[in-house]
């Protein structure tokens, strides 16, 4: 039997922070435990006023809802109730009012919009423009190469090619995140009776049209419609070559990303090109609503579509998130989030199920945040000290150590000692999605996607109070959840 590749070097991030607490948590309970320690060295009767807000903050920080502090739990499920009372998580579009923002996309989509643009070569692609913040995303249309069909040798030498794709993104400031994301769906049936029709004369002898009707017919139940895409996020103010204006960033953007798409030909997968204003339009409408799936195929099949799917109508007429699932037109949608990555090495078609195509039209979604080359190594050492200090810490406190913080510890080693030979460091996450068109299929869809994320041996998390945020993560808007949550926290 031959050798089999592993790969692995994924950890969860940590600072230190003591009993699963992060660095700032830690800070403050010490703080605390430190004003309690004077109090009652100064006035001990006063302890009978002070201890029991301590044990309730120590409650509300120590007890945990599935890894969660319960502080953070419950100002969550707070600011959940109290936008749900003013009645932001519901979208209505004038589709009647003759308004200039009348057909804005609901929530985080909301500041976006999109822009068609000329690459150089005589063609367009679209560029989606975040107006707060000066991002442009954009995205290349590949054509990955299936492992079950290549040697072992070339499926190692696709990832290792990947990596040093990676890599590279640390030498490049401008570059904010990359998201890849594989879309698939059943098919409706119109592309291939759309082309059959085309093909079939009308002198074909009737047994034969007959035939190829009954193929037509059966053809969705058997076919599936997968589209995989790479967009890249990209920040005007921090590129090098510092472009004035928006005219002067989108040339940049298009020089970026001629030679981002060159190098990765060589990681797997045909770089189709860049995806026109029309294909991003439609890839969101078709997110919004699954039924007009045949209906934008068919569009986007004939020249002239970037007049008629336009921005105005990729966004939905109504929207109404849920705790637990995201109500749009003509669907039903569930947003999982990665909770953790698998605990051992696993092999390069570790997500082959994941992203396999399945009954219902699904999302999945891999989020690249390249840390900067000069940055990674300091990073990479803090994390070393972190675990070095926790572990002096348990000696002190006459714990033992677990065999989980053995492995993280030599985790951190280990990715120290790699980026200093080269490797790259990014910051990972995943998200998922996917979309029923019958609300009595949801429980169907949701034990397919959790079941096949078993099989890919990560664990998954339902993204409670944020699933319009994850359902807009995996459309090629270039929306970034940790950076949408920084924005509101500030």
């Amino acid at each position: 039997m031959g050798e089999v590749r592993t790969y692995g070097g994924w950890r969860r991030r940590h600072g230190i922070g003591l009993m699963g607490m992060d660095t700032t948590a830690t800070l403050i309970v010490l703080g605390c435990a430190m004003v309690v320690v004077l109090v009652a060295a100064v006035a001990p009767r006063t302890l009978v006023f002070l201890l029991p807000p301590a044990a309730i903050a120590a409650g509300l920080g120590f007890v945990r809802i599935g890894g969660i502090p319960l502080a953070r739990v419950l100002l969550a499920r707070i600011r959940w109730r109290w936008a749900v009372l003013r009645g932001r998580n519901r979208y209505r579009a004038g589709v009647v009012i003759d308004h200039p923002r009348a057909f804005q996309l609901p929530g985080v989509l909301a500041p976006l919009t999109l822009l068609s643009v000329e690459d150089g070569y005589g063609g367009r692609y679209g560029v989606v423009w975040d107006r707060r913040t000066g991002l442009l995303t954009a995205t290349l249309r590949v054509v990955p190469t299936s492992t079950w069909l290549a040697d072992r040798s070339d499926a190692d030498t696709w990832v290792s090619s990947w990596g040093g794709w990676l890599a590279a993104l640390g030498h490049m400031p401008a570059i904010r995140w990359v998201t890849v994301t594989v879309e698939t769906a059943p098919e409706p049936g119109s592309t291939l009776a759309d082309a059959v029709g085309r093909a079939v004369v009308p002198s074909a002898p009737e047994p034969a049209r007959r035939i190829m009707d009954q193929l037509v017919q059966a053809a969705p139940s058997a076919a599936a419609d997968v589209d995989t895409r790479v967009s890249i996020t990209f920040a005007p103010k921090a590129s090098t070559a510092r472009p004035r204006d928006l005219f002067e960033a989108v040339a940049e953007l298009g020089r970026t990303l001629d030679g981002l798409a060159s190098r990765l030909g060589n990681c797997g997968v045909s770089v189709v090109g860049r995806a026109t204003a029309a294909e991003i339009a439609g890839a969101i409408r078709t997110g919004f609503d699954p039924h007009a799936r045949g209906e934008v195929n068919r569009l986007l099949a004939h020249p002239g579509s970037d007049d008629i799917l336009s921005w105005g109508e990729a966004g939905p007429v109504t929207a109404t998130e849920h705790t637990d699932h995201y109500e749009h037109d003509g669907g039903t949608s569930v947003s999982w989030a990665w909770h953790e990555p698998p605990r051992q090495n696993v092999r390069s078609d570790v997500l082959a199920r994941l992203v396999a195509p399945g009954p219902f039209p699904k999302r999945v979604t891999l989020l690249y945040r390249a840390l900067p080359a000069a940055a990674a190594s300091r990073v990479l050492q803090q994390e070393v000290n972190a675990a070095a200090f926790r572990a002096q810490f348990r000696r002190r406190t006459g714990r033992d150590e677990t065999a989980r913080d053995s492995w993280d510890a030599a985790r951190a080693r280990q990715a120290a000692a790699e980026e200093a030979m080269g490797a790259g460091v990014c910051l990972v996450s995943m998200y998922a999605t996917v979309t029923v068109t019958a609300p009595d299929e949801l429980a169907r869809a949701i034990s397919h996607v959790e079941t096949a994320a078993d099989s890919a041996k990560i664990r998954l998390r339902r993204m409670w109070g944020s699933q319009a945020t994850g359902f807009a993560t995996t459309l090629p808007c270039g929306i970034c959840p940790p950076e949408v949550s920084r924005r509101l926290i500030h």
